[in-house]
């Protein structure tokens, strides 16, 4: 997992590394121990963070077992709640690339 591999370099530039899904807390918690990850895995079932943030997939419908899925991406925010950067893809096979996103929290 690319974010698990570079977030201590986000880390020492200042920034908290995060993640959101509608995943289970079980869940989370499972992949968190099987993976590795000390940032937090955030859980939005509601997914009103999700939609708050204008980053759900939409081409799934209620009922789907994909329904309130973000699209993959990631947010710069800073201290104060603003979106600063904004990295995001429409395929979920795809991710941004970390390079891109860590070049982009330096010039902050």
């Amino acid at each position: 997992m690319q974010l698990t591999e570079t977030s201590k370099q986000f880390e020492d530039l200042g920034f908290t590394v995060a993640t959101i899904t509608y995943d289970s807390v079980a869940l989370l918690k499972r992949v968190a121990k099987d993976e590795g990850i000390d940032f937090p895995l955030l859980h939005d079932e509601s997914v009103r963070v999700v939609d708050a943030f204008g980053i759900r997939n939409l081409d799934y419908e209620p009922g789907h077992r994909a329904y309130g899925i973000p699209y993959p991406g990631i947010l710069i925010i800073d201290a104060d709640g603003i979106i600063r950067g904004k990295f995001a893809e429409e395929d979920y096979r795809d991710r941004p690339a970390m390079q891109l996103v860590l070049e982009a929290v330096k010039t902050l």
